[in-house]
């Protein structure tokens, strides 16, 4: 059964809800190539967000004043322009994101970054996949782990993550397989622990997301011969309880080119804001509640068991 028979089965239809976030996908170059990655995101890639559509972002975000600005991609650091971005959003939303593998921080030439996100109050995501070495680098590649342990001990070291500095570190893990996440409180209590003891290194809260079944991680998903087993895994957990939360009812995603999306996933399937092309330039005011949201089968990623957002699980 589709995603979308799935919904209907269950009296269900997928609307927009009142918009709160304008997240920007700055384009698919990244320093890592890992493997559960949705969008083949890596070294390779060149697609990169030009000067031209970092002021119409930030144009953009003047206009309409989003409550949150998040900042993705790839590897969002090696975006010539990201300072100036950051910058010149901070004061223009309640709450600017920046969402980091950790490594590209570490780069000698990046190294002055941390600083600017300081400067300018940004919430820093990081994604760390487990607590131990071995799982970190099978997912990531090797030497990964010590990098971002480093990293991780360089942002503690500014303010991020510790009490009553106001200067969020939140950490994100994703499975290192074809199964689901473990629940997001007993998987914080864990991180929270093991950094703590081993590392002295403090967080504010740990997002658990489900990997979806799209690009790189499709790729292994096929070769592993896992592909068919986890999409019924997905299928079967679905929790209709998760779809008032899913993100794609209060996000709006802005590929590197400038085109729109209800969220990341459809930008990576080329499923278009209200099924069509529009550019953030057009952008006028934010969308209507009560729009239908385009959806594909990968959808169940979002709704199964817990449910998987930006924001971590949705169901407790």
């Amino acid at each position: 059964m589709t995603f979308k028979e799935t919904l209907a089965q269950n009296g269900i239809e997928l609307l927009r809800d009142v918009t709160t976030t304008l997240q920007v996908n700055v384009g698919l170059t990244c320093d890592l190539a890992c493997r559960h990655c949705h969008q083949e995101a890596g070294p390779t890639r060149h697609e990169m967000m030009t000067p031209e559509t970092v002021a119409e972002v930030i144009a953009c975000a003047a206009r309409i004043r989003f409550d949150t600005l998040d900042l993705t991609g790839g590897a969002p650091e090696l975006l010539p322009d990201l300072p100036h971005l950051v910058s010149a959003v901070a004061p223009l939303a309640n709450r600017v994101i920046v969402r980091t593998n950790l490594v590209a921080l570490a780069r000698p030439e990046l190294q002055h970054l941390p600083e600017i996100y300081r400067t300018n109050r940004v919430a820093i995501v990081a994604s760390l996949p487990a607590t131990n070495q071995q799982q970190t680098d099978a997912l990531r590649g090797s030497g990964v782990w010590q990098k971002s342990i480093a990293m991780l001990k360089v942002l503690n070291g500014l303010g991020y993550g510790r009490q009553d500095s106001g200067l969020t570190l939140d950490l994100v893990s994703n499975p290192a397989g074809a199964f689901l996440p473990p629940g997001q409180a007993e998987a914080e209590r864990r991180f929270r622990r093991d950094l703590e003891q081993k590392h002295g290194i403090t967080f504010n809260s740990l997002l658990t997301l489900t990997n979806v079944p799209l690009g790189r991680f499709r790729t292994w998903l096929e070769s592993s011969g896992n592909l068919q087993a986890y999409l019924e895994k997905l299928e079967g957990s679905f929790n209709p309880g998760t779809v008032p939360g899913l993100m794609c009812r209060s996000f709006i995603s802005v590929d590197w080119n400038g085109f729109l999306y209800d969220c990341d996933f459809n930008l990576v399937t080329g499923l278009h804001h209200r099924g069509k092309r529009m550019h953030i330039s057009e952008l006028r005011e934010l969308p209507e509640p009560g729009i239908p949201i385009p959806v594909g089968d990968y959808c169940f990623a979002c709704t199964a068991g817990a449910g998987s957002t930006c924001g971590g699980s949705i169901a407790a």
